[in-house]
């Protein structure tokens, strides 16, 4: 059985496009930051995973998908090859959306978008080149 379900947050916006042909099909592309549930000193804390739609389904992610969003998705992985331009064979992974929906409520989303914005605003750089966030702010991650 090929089955994966996946929470996480948008890194952008879904990139919509359309198949080519007579029945011309919807097709929604996005990736999906996923926490890991342990993290090790020096390791990434989250997962990217690509994610495409089809039909319906990448007209709900055109729709209403946006960065940041916290979304559940069942699907299946697809994995697949290609030849790039300059000869290299490019080995792909993507989880081929089934179901899509979201994770948390909307109020919620704006609410952790409003506190993103003012630590943005409130962030400055300082002169060795870090950046300084001001006291009181604890995030670690924009999609955690």
């Amino acid at each position: 059985m090929n089955k994966v379900i996946l929470m996480g947050r948008l890194t952008r916006e879904p990139e919509v496009r359309y198949s080519a042909g007579d029945n011309s099909t919807e097709i929604a592309r996005y990736t999906l930051a996923v926490d890991r549930r342990f993290r090790r000193e020096g390791e990434q804390t989250a997962d990217f995973i690509s994610c495409v739609a089809f039909g319906r389904a990448a007209e709900f992610a055109e729709k209403y998908l946006q960065r940041g969003i916290k979304i559940v998705v069942t699907g299946r992985i697809q994995t697949g090859s290609y030849t790039n331009r300059d000869g290299q064979k490019i080995y792909t992974t993507d989880v081929i959306v089934e179901d899509q929906e979201f994770a948390e409520s909307k109020s919620a989303n704006e609410l952790r978008g409003s506190r993103e914005n003012n630590t943005r605003q409130q962030a400055t750089t300082g002169s060795d080149g870090f950046m300084n966030i001001p006291e009181g702010i604890d995030e670690e991650l924009p999609f955690s």
